[in-house]
């Protein structure tokens, strides 16, 4: 990982795939990510591990399967969300949004368990940015 400053902007900038995480730092044991989103991802969970959101630009919904039923957050630009590890959800961008992501190294983007994956959405432990 390099050690300069970088500029979210630039990093989002730098690619257009959807649904597919680039990893901007390190922290301890930590990816961030940062990813451009658009439509449907799949439902799947983390069993291991919680997953933070920061919707950098756009907004972003994230259906929830919990033991009191279904419901989806809204996110707005600005906003930030956890959701716990072991829960079953499902984040969707209608619009388009950026988000930043915080997850331990390794993670898959799909967790650990989940449905049949689109080809548009990309089964990663997140990739390197470019020029990083």
């Amino acid at each position: 990982m390099n050690n300069d400053p970088l500029a979210l902007a630039a990093a989002l900038a730098s690619f257009d795939a959807v649904w597919s995480p680039r990893i901007v730092t390190r922290v301890n044991d930590y990816d961030v990510r940062v990813a451009k989103v658009e439509g449907d991802h799949v439902w799947h969970a983390h069993d291991d591990t919680d997953e933070f959101f920061l919707v950098l630009d756009g907004e972003l919904r994230i259906s929830l399967r919990e033991p009191a039923g279904e419901r989806t957050v809204v996110l707005p630009r600005g906003s930030v969300f956890t959701v716990p590890r072991g829960t079953e959800h499902r984040p969707s961008a209608p619009a388009g949004a950026a988000i930043l992501m915080f997850e331990p190294t390794g993670t898959l983007s799909v967790g650990d368990r989940h449905e049949e994956l689109p080809d548009h959405v990309d089964a990663t432990t997140g990739h390197a940015l470019s020029g990083r």
